[in-house]
């Protein structure tokens, strides 16, 4: 599922159950990751469940990230599935101008979510803008 089709769901299902199912649902499509990965220094701190989170530098100019992450919370593995809709496979300068904020307002998400959940999000939404920087300056 793509990012739109995930919106366009967003704003067709009516209440927050169906949507927290939707979620779900797309944390269950994550690619699978790897166990080696899990550890502390893949883990995003900032989280309250373990968000683990790992990443690819395709060569080319400019250089693409590839993400991979995972939780052990069903809810947040959807989060991630949003986030990594946004942001995998694109530039440094993509994820630095992607409104993952206005994406998150659109969905609903700042009403719905625990203040945790929402600081989770923002957490790996950070990590990733860290690791883009990073391969920009490399």
């Amino acid at each position: 599922m793509q990012l739109d089709e995930v919106v366009e769901s967003f704003e067709f299902l009516d209440n927050w159950e169906d949507r927290y199912r939707l979620l779900i649902d797309l944390g269950r499509e994550l690619p699978e990751f790897p166990d080696e990965a899990r550890t502390e220094d893949f883990r995003v701190e900032g989280c309250v469940s373990n968000v683990w989170l790992v990443h690819d530098v395709e060569s080319g100019s400019p250089p693409r990230l590839t993400f991979r992450a995972d939780s052990d919370a069903f809810i947040v593995k959807g989060l991630i599935a949003l986030i990594l809709m946004a942001y995998s496979g694109r530039t440094p300068a993509e994820i630095r101008e992607t409104d993952i904020e206005g994406l998150f307002r659109k969905l609903g998400l700042e009403q719905q979510l625990t203040p945790n959940r929402r600081n989770g999000f923002f957490s790996m939404v950070e990590r990733i803008r860290q690791i883009a920087e990073q391969a920009q300056a490399a």
